[in-house]
């Protein structure tokens, strides 16, 4: 159906979409079959036939198609010409219950989804469905029918949800946006200690390259190449910061900055009262770039940060950091029971607020920045779990 196969989604989302689709689905053929016993008892013969057939036929589109403004278009053509057949061959007034009901879904689903000049004329479009609606009543109704009174509050109801629905994806949009630019503060002063600490071992093979001019010159070469390798590792590093502070969506660098996770799990334990923390590290004298760096640390920070949070019954904590020749791992996992308040979308959960009210989309920003991916969600027993892979080539060997 049309949610079940929307690529980029999450499960819950997915899940989500399927029980739209199966109430939407019951819910149609219920309507059909009502409306098609109501015409036959009422009118008798066949002339259920074409309501269902228009119902039918918009039902179809609102399952599969909603939300693309073609199936709107579609479904509000199939409704004026019901209307207009059903006024010359004096039918059953239309739209019936089963259009309103499919209209109601693509209109208001084109008013959520569309850009805003075209969500204005489908919604412009289904009120002139209303009013033709009005305007094809019968001479003998005195005053508004029952059909046009439906298909006026199934209208207005489209609208209603269409609009919440836009202007709840538009405050999410300008959280995530606002997310994303206090991550890129956070990046810019990072930069400075990045270029700082690059600049300044440049400065000092400088130095001694000046020495090593006036006691032996067969040091010069040693020292320049030294040099070159210094201002080539800055410059890649400084690239990967500036790439994450350009604005659009195809960012594909990252962040900088490190700090030890051993004492960041000390605090944590010292200061939180919370569970046990289980710590895997590679071996010691492992060395990564700053941007790299920064993005382990930020990852069990924020990870922990929200276990203290929204996670008291956890009993323990496992945090393991594992490199091979292709890829560095980052798993945080705990085993707290699930509860409503964690998986709240767009909440204080991990899917909402960290430590600074970033959470998984300031973890996923700088992952992906580093061409890795970002794995949350509940695990098969208990628990929570965050997963990091980040290619080996991020952390700047071959």
């Amino acid at each position: 159906m049309a949610s079940g196969r929307r690529a980029g989604v999450d499960g819950w989302d997915r899940r989500l979409g399927l029980v739209v689709d199966v109430v939407l689905a019951v819910a149609s053929a219920a309507t059909l079959l009502v409306t098609a016993v109501a015409i036959g008892v009422s009118w008798g013969g066949v002339y259920w036939l074409f309501d269902a057939a228009a119902g039918l036929v918009v039902c179809w589109l609102a399952l599969w198609w909603r939300g693309q403004d073609r199936a709107a278009a579609a479904g509000l053509v199939v409704a004026v010409v019901a209307v207009l057949v059903a006024w010359a061959a004096d039918l059953p007034q239309e739209p019936g219950p089963a259009t309103v009901l499919g209209l109601a879904v693509l209109v208001g689903s084109a008013v959520r989804a569309l850009p805003a000049r075209r969500a204005v004329a489908v919604a412009a479009a289904g009120f002139a469905v209303v009013a033709g609606t009005w305007f094809a009543a019968t001479p003998s109704s005195a005053g508004i029918t029952a059909v046009t009174t439906l298909n006026a509050l199934g209208w207005l109801g489209a609208i209603v949800v269409g609009l919440s629905g836009r202007l709840r994806d538009a405050r999410r949009r300008a959280f995530v946006d606002e997310v994303r630019r206090e991550e890129r503060m956070e990046l810019a002063r990072e930069l400075h200690d990045v270029a700082a600490h690059h600049l300044t071992g440049i400065v000092i093979q400088a130095q001694a390259a000046q020495l090593a001019v006036r006691k032996n010159a067969d040091d010069v070469g040693r020292s320049l190449a030294d040099i070159e390798a210094a201002g080539s590792e800055a410059l890649g590093a400084i690239r990967r910061v500036v790439g994450l502070l350009r604005d659009g969506d195809d960012v594909v660098s990252a962040a900088a900055g490190c700090e030890q996770i051993g004492e960041l799990v000390r605090r944590f334990q010292d200061h939180g009262h919370g569970p046990a923390v289980q710590l895997r590290m590679p071996a010691d004298g492992q060395v990564w770039p700053a941007e790299v760096s920064s993005t382990v640390y930020r990852i069990v920070q924020e990870s922990l940060t929200n276990i203290a949070r929204h996670a008291p019954a956890a009993g323990s904590v496992t945090i393991d950091v594992a490199q091979d020749h292709e890829a560095l791992t980052i798993e945080v996992t705990d085993d707290a029971p699930t509860t409503p308040t964690r998986y709240r979308r767009g909440g204080h959960g991990l899917s909402g607020h960290g430590l600074r009210g970033h959470g998984l989309i300031g973890m996923r920003e700088r992952v992906e920045a580093l061409g890795g991916t970002l794995q949350a969600g509940r695990r098969a027993d208990a628990g929570w779990s965050i997963r990091a892979d980040l290619p080996f080539a991020a952390s700047g060997r071959e």
